[in-house]
């Protein structure tokens, strides 16, 4: 049991046997007779599940406000958002209510809460982990991320949640011979200056420049990259029929109680309506030309370096344009799932009022224990606070 003991908490679209899964809409809610796959198996470890987490309704968003329980507050100003979707799951962890948590993670939702919260956030390959108890938000892309207080917590939790799961239809065996670490001398990829947004924000352009030489200084040769491919990518995701995917999770409820959906959350999955079987197989397409087109990058480097999010928002500012904000955080985070990488959102540091900053690197699928030993040597080289405790990494 070697999660023994553990108490962790749990996303509320992910369930947990008897006790009601929301996905942050009341209406919605039901109760499971047996926990999630991913679930089960940590229970199985040790770990203790102590609680279920708010979230951006249904798994849309990248903000944390978009839940009829209310926003979740940042874990360091209550005024600024938590990141979401698993936006609960985030400040669980780094108020050291719980030592791990499960998210889900579809176009950032595991990544940009652990980046505004000071947090490790690994998004697994897309099948390494169950999803079986999931509330889907888009099927084929969705995957249960884990959030941690350091890199080599979450190789445990990881360890423990994964395998093969029959009843998953999107379940894959893991390939075990890209386990192998990152060499200690390795190269990554960085989009072009031209190809970085930082959305007005002065600080985190330097932040970013700062977390590039801490790779560097654990061994790390940086290399320029073509960032488009993977840019137009990211625009599929919410400009193409992937929206039509989250209709269909909840289609008949949608149909049935389109009142009871979150408005913003409404407004989004609305939108599905106006997408073809046809428009759906061009974009099917495009997507497998620029799948080719990114496979090449992975030729020069070991992995790739991007910041999570270019800026961080106020709950007043999203509030006010909640569709720009949430865009703009997915500026480096909506592709990745459909490019099938796997990813770890790293903290880096801080700007000046205190908020936390990261950085996300990346590489083709099963590469998530590579990616989290590098996370590991990354933070013990540059230690820094967990989460908002205020306690070392030792």
């Amino acid at each position: 049991m070697p999660l023994y003991g553990i108490p962790f908490a749990i996303k509320d679209n992910i369930d947990l046997a008897g006790i009601p899964t929301t996905a942050a809409c009341p209406e919605y809610t039901y109760t499971p007779e047996k926990s999630a796959t991913v679930v089960q198996k940590l229970i199985d470890a040790g770990a203790i599940p102590v609680g279920k987490t708010n979230l951006d309704q249904f798994a849309t968003g990248l903000v944390g406000t978009r839940s009829p329980y209310g926003a979740v507050n940042n874990s360091f100003d209550p005024d600024y958002i938590s990141g979401g979707s698993s936006a609960g799951s985030a400040v669980a962890v780094a108020l050291g209510l719980a030592s791990f948590s499960l998210g889900t993670d579809t176009a950032g939702s595991g990544r940009v809460p652990a980046a505004f919260n000071n947090l490790v956030g690994h998004k697994p390959t897309c099948g390494l982990l169950s999803t079986q108890g999931v509330v889907p938000a888009c099927r084929t892309l969705d995957c249960v991320s884990i959030f941690t207080l350091t890199a080599q917590e979450a190789v445990t939790v990881l360890e423990c949640a994964q395998g093969f799961d029959a009843d998953d239809a999107y379940s894959r065996h893991a390939n075990a011979p890209q386990n192998m670490p990152f060499a200690a001398s390795f190269t990554f990829g960085v989009p072009k200056p031209s190809q970085l947004a930082f959305f007005d924000n002065v600080e985190t352009p330097a932040l970013f420049q700062q977390a590039i030489q801490q790779l560097e200084a654990i061994g790390g040769k940086a290399i320029e990259i073509d960032f488009a491919p993977f840019l137009e990518t990211a625009r599929l995701l919410y400009e193409g029929p992937w929206v039509a995917e989250r209709y269909a999770a909840i289609q008949t409820f949608f149909e049935a109680k389109p009142d009871a959906i979150f408005p913003v959350t409404k407004q989004i999955i609305s939108n599905a309506t106006k997408f073809s079987a046809v428009d759906t197989y061009n974009a099917q397409y495009k997507l497998k030309a620029l799948q080719r087109k990114a496979e090449a990058v992975w030729q020069d480097i070991d992995i790739m370096v991007t910041p999570t999010t270019g800026t961080i928002y106020k709950i007043d500012e999203v509030n006010a344009d909640p569709v720009t904000c949430n865009s703009n955080l997915g500026y480096y985070t909506n592709f990745m799932n459909l490019l099938d990488l796997s990813a770890t959102a790293v903290p880096t540091g801080f700007q000046k009022n205190g908020l936390p900053f990261g950085i996300t690197i990346c590489a083709p699928a099963f590469k998530d224990n590579p990616l989290l030993m590098l996370a590991a040597k990354l933070q013990y080289a540059n230690p820094k606070t967990l989460g908002a405790t205020g306690i070392l990494v030792d």
